[in-house]
C-alpha cells in the first residue's frame, strides 16, 4: 500500500536533488528488507509456497517503480517548486497516516506490554536518519 507513494518520494527526491534522491532511495531500500520479510513469512507459512510468498513479495515491490512512473508521467510536464511542495506534502501525508494508524498499532498488538516496539521504532527512525546524513556526506 505504501510502497506506490515511495516511488513518487524516491522519483521526486532525485529530480529535485539527485544527491538526496540517492539518500532517499537508500533509505528506502534498506526499509524494504524487513518490509520483504515481513510481506513473504506469512504468506509463506499461510501456503506452504515459497513461489507464492516471492510473488506476493514482488508484487509488493513492482508498486514503487509503478509509483515512479506515475511521478514521471505526471510531472514531467508542470515541474515546479509547486508541484514539488504538493507532492511531497501528499507522499509524507501518506505515509505518516500508514505509520501512525496501520504499522505502529499493529506493532502493539503483538507487543501490548511495549517491550520492544517503541525502542525498534526509534532505532528505526536512527537508522533511516543516519543513512540519509550518510548520503548528504558521500
Amino acid at each position: 500500500m505504501h510502497n506506490f507513494p515511495e516511488g513518487l518520494a524516491t522519483f521526486a527526491a532525485t529530480l529535485a536533488d539527485p544527491t538526496f534522491g540517492l539518500g532517499v532511495a537508500v533509505a528506502i531500500a534498506i526499509h524494504n528488507i524487513p518490509e520483504g520479510i515481513a510481506v513473504s513469512v506469512p504468506i509463506f507459512y499461510a501456503t506452504g509456497s515459497k513461489w507464492k510468498a516471492f510473488g506476493w513479495s514482488l508484487l509488493s515491490g513492482i508498486a514503487e517503480p509503478v509509483g515512479a512512473l506515475l511521478g514521471y508521467l505526471v510531472l514531467i510536464h508542470v515541474m515546479s517548486p509547486t508541484a514539488f511542495a504538493i507532492l511531497f506534502g501528499l507522499v509524507g501525508g501518506i505515509m505518516i497516516h500508514i505509520c501512525i494508524k496501520k504499522l505502529i498499532p499493529t506493532a502493539l498488538k503483538y507487543d501490548p506490554q511495549d517491550r520492544v516496539t517503541s525502542n525498534t521504532c526509534l532505532l528505526g527512525m536512527a537508522v533511516m536518519a543516519l543513512s540519509l546524513v550518510l548520503f548528504q556526506v558521500v
